[in-house]
């Protein structure tokens, strides 16, 4: 099973090595080959990303199915979307009836899926700011997730600003996905797309 991912960006990327090693202990038999096509700070949009989609599933070395994966929050004015189901809907439209392509959304920004782990955070950034209420999913206030993992490495004594490819892996290096996903219900969908394209049991 050969599955294609199409992300945002290097940090994204960075979170592939623990998808993977979420999905050995979910999956029986083979683990799928995840291939992942970053761009730099949004994925395609319209008639592009449908060329994209085509491209992948019939290339040389084909896709059994695509998954595209991007923020509501992508910095534009006006916005592209308004949520996350507002994303997928937009993205399913604009590829068409294509029943191997999948699209999921991170609500408001990837880095929401990263507020779980918040003490890892401070521990990271040396500061004690306390993390942000609610579900990390809802967080933004015109301040998204990302903003406030940057905000704490800037006041805190670490010495280094936020990389978000590198703070992402050692957030995620400390803990266990399945944190996120029991907090996160847009990464739990996405997560149960691969698991049910590899035949898998979803997590309810």
């Amino acid at each position: 099973m050969k599955i294609s991912i199409i992300v945002e960006g290097k940090t994204e990327k960075a979170f592939i090595p623990y998808l993977r090693n979420f999905l050995k202990n979910r999956l029986t038999g083979d683990n799928p080959k995840l291939d992942v096509f970053p761009y730099d700070g949004r994925i395609p949009k319209e008639d592009k990303l449908r060329r994209v989609v085509e491209n992948l599933l019939g290339g040389r070395k084909p896709a059994d199915h695509v998954i595209a994966l991007t923020d509501v929050y992508t910095g534009t004015t006006p916005p592209d979307f308004t949520n996350a189901q507002d994303a997928k809907t937009k993205m399913r439209q604009w590829v068409g009836n294509e029943p191997r392509f999948h699209p999921h959304a991170a609500q408001y920004d990837f880095e929401a899926w990263l507020l779980p782990y918040w003490p890892t955070i401070q521990k990271l950034a040396k500061h004690n700011r306390a993390a942000p209420g609610g579900n990390p999913e809802t967080v933004n206030h015109h301040n998204p997730p990302a903003h406030r993992i940057r905000d704490i490495f800037e006041i805190g004594k670490c010495r280094d600003r936020y990389v978000k490819p590198r703070d992402a892996a050692r957030i995620l290096r400390e803990n266990d996905l399945s944190t996120a996903i029991n907090q996160c219900t847009e990464l739990k969908s996405f997560i149960n797309t691969i698991l049910t394209i590899c035949g898998g049991t979803v997590i309810r």
